[in-house]
């Protein structure tokens, strides 16, 4: 699961149908035009023909320029094929055509967030909240903007929102975990992060951070079970195998701790981590020597 703004999709079916509804006669007015090219874009999208989508999409933003649907799933689009800033300059299109577009602000302000502009991003998800108050994506993108910004309650009353908003998605959740974790409120941030993992149970960085606390709360086991899901879930996730190691150092398991810790250290060196690396060998060493840790 990503961590990053989560777009939101456009409204497929339902552009498709209104598409296949209108009879092109020999003079198609330019909506009908539009129409049939963003349904012409969404059977590139579904076949995963994305060139050809966006290129579907930039005819009918030029058969109608007032067609908001057209430069929506433009921007969907170029955000997928990871062109920020023409995801962007498509939503904000978006938004010139169409003022009340909620789903295109909040776009826009993933596009923006995305690519750091922050303040920008901060206004128009603010807009996209205060045309559609109950969107979920809004929030928790408000929130991640918040806390770039230093606005930490600001952040997590964003967070609580999106979870009352969107109570199927893990990650506003987890985000809260971390603000809890950070201002060491351990036991609000086990209860976030027990939630994500409620919704998402397959959820890395929810389980490594569970497990984190569990460990420095003396609770061995469950904070061993934590790890493991966390790096069955993603087996290249260092961090959990190194927590693990931890955790078997301090039962005395240290062939066990040496097998993971020995894992961790490579993970680290092979993602650019070397203080990490470090770390990792420096446990090693001691469950090499069968040395416990406190």
């Amino acid at each position: 699961m990503g961590r990053e703004p989560l777009p939101e999709p456009g409204n497929h079916a339902e552009l498709a149908h209104q598409g296949r509804e209108i009879l092109i006669s020999q003079n198609p007015s330019p909506q009908e035009r539009a129409i049939a090219l963003v349904n012409q874009g969404m059977e590139y999208i579904e076949a995963g023909s994305l060139p050809e989508a966006i290129a579907a999409f930039e005819r009918a933003t030029q058969a109608d320029r007032n067609f908001a649907p057209a430069y929506y799933n433009l921007g969907l689009a170029r955000r997928q094929q990871g062109d920020l800033q023409g995801a962007a300059d498509a939503f904000y299109q978006a938004v010139q055509a169409a003022p009340d577009f909620a789903l295109a602000y909040a776009n826009l302000g993933a596009a923006l967030l995305e690519g750091n502009n922050q303040n920008r991003a901060r206004e128009y998800l603010e807009r996209a909240i205060e045309l559609e108050p109950s969107m979920g994506l809004a929030h928790y993108n408000l929130g991640l903007v918040n806390e770039r910004l230093g606005l930490i309650a600001e952040a997590m009353n964003s967070y609580e929102q999106a979870m009352s908003r969107s109570p199927n998605a893990p990650e506003p959740a987890y985000h809260l975990g971390l603000l809890y974790l950070q201002q060491r409120q351990n036991s609000k941030a086990k209860d976030a992060f027990k939630k994500a993992i409620a919704i998402y149970p397959d959820y890395p960085e929810a389980n490594y951070h569970l497990g984190f606390i569990l460990f420095n709360e003396g609770n061995l086991n469950k904070a061993l079970d934590a790890f493991r899901r966390a790096t069955q879930s993603n087996p290249t996730y260092a961090n959990a195998y190194y927590g693990a190691g931890l955790v078997f150092l301090r039962q005395g398991e240290y062939t066990q701790a040496a097998r993971v810790l020995e894992y961790a250290k490579n993970l680290y060196t092979q993602q650019g981590a070397p203080e990490w690396a470090q770390k990792a060998g420096e446990m090693l060493t001691r469950a090499q020597n069968r040395q416990g840790w406190q």
